[in-house]
């Protein structure tokens, strides 16, 4: 009987790992859905802003965020350009984590997708190394919407980040000044199988991204495949 006990805890003691991997994967493939989704939209991230885009945050189905008692908060991905200057592909996302929030957001039941553009270098090393404050340590301000807006406006060139949210259907930027953005490393640690921080993953190639990223790899690299903020 004792073996038998023995048995079971060793058996639910290898299965914990892997349905955590399997939660983040899950986690990975819905943002890539959002974000395919959003971009199918007509009337969406203008191409001129997202062109301009460093890196990408996608944080899928937020329904109730940290406001007062309670401590829930969004959880997503990262994904950025490769190399040095943001200049390849889109690759390996790291997990991420968005935290408090703005009297603006009026959330209720409803699920809202977040999206956080992060328009310089120095913004997506901030937030890789730590928690950063939108509108803090880092510029914020409501992303323009509609295909073919400017991204040349006096918010949108000022903004280390934009933010945008989609909630029943409707696309608007929105502001998320107030909140905090930090790598989520134990999400990390659940999706690739082994201690790995953010700055490594993004910046570092450290690993290749994994199956469950695909369709936000591919969405972004057809959507923006040159970064023109250098151009």
């Amino acid at each position: 009987m004792k073996s038998k006990w023995i048995g079971i805890g060793l058996m639910a003691a290898l299965a914990l790992p892997v349905y955590a991997q399997e939660k983040e994967a899950e986690r990975v493939e819905n943002a890539g859905k959002a974000m395919q989704e959003i971009l199918n939209a007509p009337d969406s991230i203008p191409q001129d802003v997202l062109n301009k885009a460093d890196c990408v945050v996608v944080l899928p189905s937020v329904k109730k965020f940290a406001i007062g008692i309670g401590g829930s908060y969004g959880r997503g991905v990262m994904t950025c350009r490769g190399g040095k200057d943001f200049q390849g592909k889109w690759g390996a996302p790291t997990m991420m984590a968005l935290e408090g929030g703005s009297a603006g957001l009026q959330l209720g039941g409803e699920a809202t997708d977040f999206v956080l553009l992060l328009m310089n270098s120095g913004a997506a090393d901030g937030i890789l190394t730590s928690k950063v404050k939108l509108g803090g340590d880092a510029s914020a301000a409501a992303g323009p919407v509609g295909r073919n807006a400017s991204a040349e406006t006096d918010a949108t060139m000022k903004a280390e980040i934009l933010s945008y949210s989609r909630a029943k259907g409707a696309f608007a930027g929105v502001s998320l000044t107030g909140s905090t953005l930090r790598p989520d490393n134990d999400a990390n640690e659940k999706l690739y199988g082994k201690k790995i921080d953010a700055k490594a993953i993004v910046l570092g190639g450290a690993v290749k991204a994994p199956e469950s990223a695909s369709t936000l790899i591919s969405t972004l690299d057809k959507a923006s495949p040159v970064n023109k903020s250098k151009s």
